[in-house]
């Protein structure tokens, strides 16, 4: 999608600090962190939100969540506990118009959110 800052990261037209990548996914740290590891899990093919998934999607998801795991492991935040958010919508917090989902660990999370 034209406009994407995700789909530059995803196709290397924009410098990230990517911390996985395969096939279908691509990790990188957030570049305003909300803890001490705070790293994005974004599909390669563009998908809006959510919302927008599709019954194909789905599969796409487990193997975000997958990563997602492998990514805590690796950083030490496995055995303390993380947070995984998929934002939304204006309401929601969603900012960039491509999935994605945050993990975040490495401190104490607070609830609600806010």
């Amino acid at each position: 999608m034209a406009d994407c800052i995700f789909c530059e990261i995803v196709n290397k037209r924009m410098k990230s600090d990517i911390v996985h990548e395969d096939d279908e996914l691509v990790a990188f740290n957030d570049i305003n962190p909300q803890a001490p590891v705070h790293v994005l899990i974004v599909p390669r093919k563009h998908i809006d939100s959510v919302q927008d998934m599709k019954q194909d999607d789905t599969e796409l998801m487990s193997k975000m969540v997958l990563i997602a795991q492998k990514i805590a492991k690796k950083n030490k935040i496995d055995e303390d506990g993380y947070r995984l958010v998929v934002n939304y919508g204006v309401n929601g917090g969603q900012t960039v118009p491509h999935l994605h989902l945050h993990i975040m660990g490495g401190r104490r999370m607070t609830w609600p959110p806010g």
